[in-house]
């Protein structure tokens, strides 16, 4: 036990030990250009992790990584629960049945497929496959980060997936305003979207939660709709990580009955429970947020700070997992990997940029 007598003062101390580095991050990622990039401290502090993990591992205590340990596993579940309070019902409501379909349709194709791909086509390791998939299907980090403890995956494949996830969201938020600018906006026929459908496609095949918010901002003059649909439509998917791993844990029990093997040991997670907690905390959230558009303004505004103040402390813990899971990392795992999961996550990129389009367009025809 992480916190029994004989190891409690080590656990601390390796929990400290990981905020200070998330702490590090969180300052990094809030300089200018730095934040121009789009990078969020999560992905700051697993990089850190990571070096940290390849350099100096050894020359910490060992019994600091009980709370290394306790941090990539305890704190990660309680942070996404948390996460649940930056979504609301209403908000997936809003952005109609279009939007929400285009969510679940990229969803389930881009996890399926990806996951596919990796494991039959480039032959990666079921886990791996599977959290790179999800990093692309949902939220990028964060997703990768939920699905981590339905699949007891190592930290490794976590790191994997998320330095995927980086590069080709990244390509995304750059390559996106480009594409409106000089095709999109004045096409004619099937190649036209306008701002409302184009953010929905954003929305709905963009990686990050912050770079879906940078794509609309880095169209010159682009109506508030577009970026309003944008972070709907995306935040549609980011409620989709609950009944997504409730769907992956009950899978991954029936495919060990079936065939053993792999995941032969994980047939006790069934349902994650954490993801369901997360549905009830965004269930709770939308209460408040309903209560506060017709409470007193200074009431709204008190809400509105707890609100973030939450958020923010939630981002910080999130950050701290990523870190721990960073510090698990070593390199000497990474062989025999090869190219595999850059032709993997090339491949969802494709799919997502190009079946993304395609599919918004049939969903929306607008």
């Amino acid at each position: 036990m992480p916190f029994s007598p004989e190891k409690r003062q080590g656990t601390i101390s390796g929990i400290i030990f990981v905020a200070i580095f998330a702490a590090a991050a969180t300052y990094i990622a809030g300089l200018g250009p730095v934040k121009a990039l789009g990078l969020s401290p999560l992905v700051i502090g697993i990089v850190m992790g990571i070096f940290y993990a390849n350099t100096l591992h050894n020359q910490t205590p060992e019994a600091w990584q009980s709370g290394i340990t306790f941090t990539a596993k305890k704190i990660l579940r309680f942070a996404i629960v948390i996460y649940g309070f930056r979504i609301t019902f209403q908000q997936i409501a809003a952005v109609g049945l279009d939007g929400f379909l285009v969510s679940l349709i990229m969803l389930s194709s881009t996890l399926i497929l990806g996951s596919w791909i990796g494991y039959k086509i480039f032959k990666m390791e079921k886990d791996t496959s599977i959290l790179t998939a999800s990093g692309a299907a949902v939220c990028g980090a964060a997703a990768v980060l939920a699905t981590e403890p339905v699949l007891k995956a190592e930290e490794y494949k976590t790191a994997i997936a998320v330095s995927m996830v980086v590069l080709f969201g990244t390509i995304s938020m750059f390559l996106y305003p480009v594409m409106y600018e000089t095709i999109i906006k004045d096409a004619t026929g099937f190649l036209h979207m306008d701002p409302r459908t184009f953010g929905i496609y954003v929305g709905g095949t963009i990686h990050e939660v912050a770079q879906v918010v940078a794509v609309p901002a880095s169209v010159p003059g682009s109506p508030k709709e577009m970026a309003d649909a944008a972070v709907i439509v995306k935040m549609t998917r980011v409620i989709m990580i609950a009944p997504m791993l409730i769907v992956l844990g009950l899978y991954l029990a029936w495919s060990a009955k079936k065939e053993g093997g792999e995941h032969s040991g994980k047939t006790k997670l069934v349902i994650p429970w954490f993801a369901v907690y997360f549905i009830l905390v965004a269930g709770l959230n939308s209460l408040i947020q309903s209560y506060a558009a017709t409470a007193p303004e200074a009431t709204a505004a008190m809400i509105k700070h707890t609100i973030d103040i939450i958020n923010q402390i939630d981002t910080f813990l999130l950050t701290m997992a990523m870190t721990a899971l960073g510090m698990g990392t070593i390199f000497a795992k990474f062989k025999g990997l090869g190219l595999a999961p850059l032709y993997t996550a090339g491949s969802m990129f494709i799919w997502l940029v190009v079946g993304g389009f395609v599919v918004t367009k049939l969903v929306v025809g607008a």
